[in-house]
């Protein structure tokens, strides 16, 4: 079998009554419609906790995250669950996997490639710099306690500001209703990080930094995210 999986990454499995209300009330992508959709949890103010995928499987709900966040997501979310009949734990029995091709595009953004879910194969090799260098950023150390919008939440499909509240609402969506994203997460091709890096990734020579939008020198700058930075400007 082809080398796809994606050995860093986890699923929990939300089974129950009602999973889909219950989540929908929660992250910040509508569940209720097609499946999946990139999302994430927030702090009261709009501050990026988790980022995950969300799966459909029959009335079950299926998160694609982090493995090293595997275990404090499915604790966030038990908080919420209170005494709801919903059992939420993780699935060994599935895993994710990635192609540069295919016919399951991430839904994120096409050009990272094709994602799905299945048996467990040998591990994916070339994820790490193939997402980078189209510019997305994931995880809790790339994307912890930034506002969900300059995690470029909106240009990557991760927020509905149509299917009503969820956790952190009130905030990213005044964000947006200003037009106001004034610093953004991006992707700097150096071998010298300075002290805005937030992660190093030396192997690559890349970093990801925390910049403000009008100050955007030097980083890799994909279309999707020129478009916004255009619009944006043309606006105020």
């Amino acid at each position: 079998m082809p080398a796809t999986t994606l050995t860093d990454r986890a699923l929990i499995r939300l089974s129950g009554e009602d999973v889909r209300g219950f989540v929908q009330g929660l992250v910040t992508n509508d569940v209720m419609g097609p499946l999946p959709v990139w999302a994430g949890l927030l702090t009261p103010q709009g501050k990026c906790l988790f980022d995950f995928i969300i799966w459909s499987d029959g009335d079950d709900l299926l998160f694609d995250c982090e493995a090293d966040a595997a275990e404090d997501l499915a604790k966030r979310l038990s908080i919420y669950r209170l005494r709801r009949p919903i059992t939420i734990d993780r699935d060994e029995s599935v895993a994710v996997h990635w192609s540069v091709e295919g016919d399951s595009p991430d839904p994120r953004l096409a050009e990272l490639g094709s994602r799905w879910l299945g048996p467990r194969t040998e591990s994916a090799s070339g994820w790490l710099e193939h997402r980078l260098r189209v510019g997305v950023c994931e995880g809790r150390a790339e994307l912890g306690d930034v506002l969900w919008l300059e995690c470029n939440a909106a240009e990557l499909n991760g927020v509905s500001f149509t299917k009503g509240c969820f956790v952190g609402q009130e905030n990213t969506a005044r964000m947006n209703w200003r037009q106001k994203v004034n610093r953004r997460l991006v992707v700097v091709p150096t071998d010298a990080p300075g002290p805005r890096a937030r992660v190093d990734y030396p192997e690559l020579g890349l970093v990801v930094e925390h910049r403000r939008a009008d100050d955007l020198g030097g980083v890799i700058l994909p279309e999707w995210l020129g478009a916004a930075l255009a619009a944006s400007e043309n606006a105020d």
